[in-house]
C-alpha cells in the first residue's frame, strides 16, 4: 500500500508524540466530531491544503504515513460528486507509523506545493 498522508498543526502533532496517538482529524476538527481522520495521497496534499489551509498563522506539518503501520484501519472513500477517493483514517494514528513530519510551510505567495 502506498504512503499517505495528514497535513497537521505541528502542535497537534507535537502533543501526540507525548500521547502515543493522533486523533486530529482535520484543522479544527477532532476524530471523535468527524468520525475518521482525514489523509490525503501525495497527488491530492496540495489541493487540500490550498482549499483548506491557506491563511492559517500555526505552522504546518505534513505527516508521512505507512497505512502498513496503522493499527486503524484505512479506506478509500469516493467524495461526493465524484472525484480521486481519499484515504480516511478510521480510528487514531499511533505515532509510530508515521514514518515523518515534515515542514509545511506555503510559498511566498500563500500557496502550497508538495512533492511525495
Amino acid at each position: 500500500m502506498d504512503l499517505i498522508y495528514h497535513i497537521a498543526i505541528a502542535a497537534d502533532w507535537h502533543r501526540a508524540q507525548r500521547h502515543g496517538e493522533y486523533a486530529t482529524s482535520t484543522f479544527g476538527r477532532t476524530l471523535e466530531q468527524e468520525g475518521f481522520i482525514h489523509a490525503s495521497t501525495a497527488a491530492q496534499v496540495a489541493d487540500v491544503a490550498n482549499r483548506f489551509y491557506r491563511g492559517v498563522a500555526e505552522d504546518l506539518v505534513v505527516l508521512v504515513i505507512d497505512p502498513a503501520r496503522l493499527r486503524s484501519p484505512v479506506r478509500y472513500d469516493p467524495l461526493p460528486g465524484g472525484g480521486e477517493p481519499f484515504p480516511h483514517i478510521y480510528g487514531p494514528v499511533n505515532v509510530d507509523a508515521v514514518l515523518a513530519a515534515r515542514p509545511f510551510p506555503p510559498g511566498a505567495d500563500g500557496t502550497f506545493t508538495f512533492i511525495g
